[in-house]
């Protein structure tokens, strides 16, 4: 099978260009090497991939319609994982027209491109932010999307709409998945468990939002990887579905497994919580395991140990 993964260079792209091609699948991997955070960091996240037969980088962006149509003619692709996206919920509050521009006009030439040459199976990476202040916790995903409080789920809806009117009207083979803050090896270093590790273990005091009861469903970057593979093979010509763990930590819990797993102990200054964040997150999976087969294995606290335990070895 020939795969595209856009942003494959990134913390759950490369991971998952990894597993396909373990599997023997052929892998272009697209990714614009952005400096949101160090390239050298994204190039590093290839490294084993690079040298695997089957593999190839193309550095481009999804925002120039006219390289998108000549990567789809070129690659005749069967599928397309599609995880590129501006990132960040307070930034996309600082940057709409920007992060608009990006992942709602980049996923449109996509979809586009796509629709032109041969209707891959289309996998789209959405969020949890997508639900935003929504208070039906666990999140279904037949829960109406009514209240994002961030440009960036917005612009996800917006992604998730515009993929089923390619599939309504195209017949493109399209499925929307509501990642919940994944974790692992690799995270972005702007991400909490990334750089609560980072700053515990080199003394420096943490800012926390809020008093520490705020609550995320933390999903580990193997069974993100699944979920996005079990969508991959499965022949479910349209579907939406989170891809979470279904339980909830708060976020002085999450800081306190990262205290045992570094054995030191943090210094915390708390801050007025922050707009566009909403209070809990936690997804209803009982239509992805139904539907998908998925099944996430690996709790919080483990993921955490294997992340203090990579970052020590790679700081």
């Amino acid at each position: 099978m020939r795969v595209l993964v856009t942003g494959g260079a990134g913390f759950i792209g490369s991971h998952l260009c990894e597993s396909l091609l373990r599997r023997g699948e052929l892998v272009t991997i697209l990714d614009n090497f952005d400096d949101y955070y160090d390239p050298a960091i994204k190039w590093r996240n290839l490294s084993w991939c690079e040298d695997q037969h089957g593999c190839g980088v193309v550095e481009g962006d999804i925002c120039e319609a006219q390289g998108m149509l000549d990567l789809f003619a070129r690659g005749q692709f069967d599928a397309v994982v599609h995880l590129a996206a501006l990132a960040g919920v307070r930034q996309s509050l600082e940057e709409p027209q920007r992060f608009n521009d990006v992942n709602v006009g980049g996923t449109i030439n996509l979809l586009e491109a796509a629709q032109r040459h041969g209707n891959p199976r289309f996998i789209l990476a959405s969020t949890s932010s997508a639900y935003g202040l929504s208070e039906a916790i666990p999140y279904r995903e037949d829960d109406p999307l009514l209240s994002p409080v961030s440009v960036y789920g917005a612009t996800k809806i917006a992604c998730e709409k515009y993929g089923h009117i390619y599939h309504q009207v195209h017949g493109l083979p399209m499925v929307s998945l509501r990642f919940f803050t994944a974790h692992g090896e690799r995270q972005r270093p702007d991400m909490a468990i990334h750089r609560f590790t980072r700053m515990i273990l080199n003394g420096e005091e943490l800012t926390m939002y809020g008093d520490g009861s705020t609550s995320r469903d933390y999903t580990y970057i193997s069974d993100v990887v699944i979920g996005i593979l079990a969508a991959l093979d499965s022949e479910i010509a349209y579907g939406v579905y989170n891809i979470g763990d279904s339980e909830r930590h708060s976020l002085r819990g999450m800081i306190s497994l990262i205290e045992q797993a570094t054995g030191t102990s943090a210094r915390i200054r708390e801050l007025p919580e922050q707009p566009g964040d909403p209070p809990h997150t936690c997804a209803d999976i009982s239509l992805a395991r139904e539907q998908l087969g998925y099944a996430p294995t690996v709790s919080l606290a483990e993921g955490i140990e294997r992340f203090v335990a990579w970052y020590r070895g790679n700081q």
